[in-house]
């Protein structure tokens, strides 16, 4: 069965996304081959915003974990972020495509200021924008960061690329028994600890009725699929 195709919608990449075939940082292979996707799916008329992880450079939790600063941690992280979005940026360009990284930490002379109705205005537009530095706080991922651009641009979806082709009952790289979702509620991925995104993200997108779009990010062609309406990956929605 098909589904809605959304007109305007926010992908959340992480940043392991961008290693590639390598151990660290980011893999201009990698970063070429999304920017290729990714402007596809534009110039098709799909109006795009895209908000990048950092965990291919720094996990601001790494500190936490060994005892040291969560806030200064997660700024670092935030700095990794805006690093994988001039690289998306340029790759983009590259590809034909007019694209504004933004960050919601201010750093005026490298990107501009994240200010909704700024990129609103970009993508009505045409242009894609890359929103780095997730919300601007410490103590929220880039997922809540996600479900709240989303939310501000007024996207139709939230597509979430992961390293598997959706939602399971279980990590099916660990648990060969896994089962996937083709749909799943908000109330269940919550209730099951469905960990593909955290619960903070789950429910703000619960709350305000977002469809999350869980898949694949390294399967070729799945994000024209997604926005042409096919049943690609797991959705996420009120029922």
């Amino acid at each position: 069965m098909g589904r809605p195709k959304p007109k305007r919608i926010l992908l959340k990449l992480s940043g392991e996304a961008l290693v590639g075939e390598q151990s660290f940082g980011i893999d201009d292979n990698a970063v070429r081959r999304f920017a290729s996707e990714i402007a596809q799916v534009s110039k098709s008329g799909t109006e795009v915003a895209i908000v990048i992880g950092g965990g291919n450079i720094f996990r601001g939790m790494a500190i936490a974990a060994r005892g040291g600063d969560r806030v200064t941690g997660d700024h670092m992280g935030m700095l990794a972020t805006v690093m994988n979005a001039l690289a998306l940026e340029a790759a983009l360009v590259h590809e034909g495509v007019d694209a504004r990284a933004m960050s919601a930490i201010e750093m005026p002379s490298i990107c501009e200021t994240y200010i909704h109705r700024r990129a609103a205005w970009h993508m009505n537009k045409g242009l894609v924008v890359v929103l780095a530095g997730g919300t601007g706080n410490p103590f929220f991922t880039t997922d809540s960061g996600a479900a709240l651009r989303a939310l501000e641009l007024e996207c139709d979806a939230l597509l979430k690329g992961t390293q598997v082709d959706g939602v399971y009952t279980a990590d099916p790289r660990l648990d060969a028994g896994a089962r996937k979702y083709d749909r799943v509620s908000y109330e269940e991925a919550i209730a099951k600890g469905l960990a593909v995104m955290d619960t903070a993200a789950f429910a703000l997108a619960r709350d305000n009725r977002l469809p999350i779009i869980v898949f694949n990010i390294h399967e070729a062609g799945a994000l024209a699929r997604i926005v042409a309406g096919e049943a690609v990956g797991t959705l996420v929605s009120a029922n």
